[in-house]
């Protein structure tokens, strides 16, 4: 038997971990929902099952499973012409750290006290990598942009997240964060539309009140999949603002009961039906 081992810090992009529509991203979906709470591992011949019944075709499900061990994610031991993948333990942490963020998710804010995460900061138009990491990272922390150089967030408790990725991006030296209040001006809801499209994150909530409030599958574990898999991406496109700032018939509240609802629904169904993959 032999043993080969990933590093022990996961580098697969958050564009991945928030379930994109790829190979990568419902395995990762996999990982969170089944693997890592039933011992955290599993065969190959597992996944590929898994992932075939979400329409992953066996070529992608291996790749997807040695670029996410490459990236820090898995550790693989053959046992003779059969591989194993066992979750690593920074794998087994940011998987945790994922869950939490997903099922504790509820697309609001309910206790907000008026203070404004504030961010100014401008990245060189020559410097288009610094631009795309500061861009898409303070986006995936909540931020959003109401005018050039100029990042908002209800979350002050965010202000730690937000100097990281200043840090990350080199532009820390120049730049200026604050907590502050709104003293004057024009309309707070008017600001919040130029920073964040609430339009099309609607649009993303409304369709998945359409598709999860009937039964997308007989099949559970692809039930369950698909409703985890699906709202992966919620807490990193929504900012979660307070109900004051936000349109008055916002549907994120009633998706994010549907979805805590179907998955207290599924979930025994779904885990028995994974158990009899990895039997099978």
């Amino acid at each position: 038997m032999s043993s080969s081992s990933a590093g022990d810090g996961p580098t697969i992009s958050r564009r991945h971990a928030a379930g994109a529509d790829s190979a990568r991203g419902l395995l990762l979906t996999v990982l969170g929902e089944y693997v890592l709470p039933t011992g955290g591992s599993a065969w190959t011949s597992a996944f590929i099952d898994a992932l075939g019944r979400l329409g992953v075709e066996e070529k992608a499900t291996r790749q997807a499973l040695t670029r996410t061990a490459s990236d820090g994610w898995l550790t693989s031991t053959r046992n003779g012409r059969r591989t194993e993948w066992t979750v690593s333990a920074s794998g087994r942490q940011l998987l945790t750290d994922d869950a939490a963020r997903i099922n504790g998710f509820t697309g609001a804010q309910p206790d907000w006290d008026g203070r404004w995460l504030l961010v100014l900061a401008r990245v060189p138009e020559t410097d288009r990598a610094a631009r795309h990491l500061m861009r898409t990272r303070l986006s995936w922390a909540g931020l959003g942009s109401p005018a050039p150089g100029v990042w908002i967030s209800t979350h002050v408790d965010r202000a730690d997240e937000a100097e990281r990725v200043l840090a990350q991006a080199g532009v820390l030296a120049d730049a200026q964060l604050f907590t502050a209040r709104h003293h004057a001006g024009g309309k707070l809801t008017t600001m919040v539309r130029q920073a964040w499209d609430l339009d099309a994150i609607e649009s993303a909530y409304e369709r998945f009140l359409v598709d999860f409030s009937r039964q997308p599958s007989r099949d559970p574990f692809v039930r369950l999949s698909q409703l985890v898999h699906t709202w992966r991406r919620f807490p990193l496109i929504d900012p979660a603002l307070p109900a004051q700032l936000l349109p008055k018939w916002w549907c994120g509240a009633r998706a994010a009961a549907l979805f805590h609802r179907r998955r207290t629904q599924w979930s025994a169904a779904a885990t028995a039906a994974w158990q009899e993959i990895v039997a099978g």
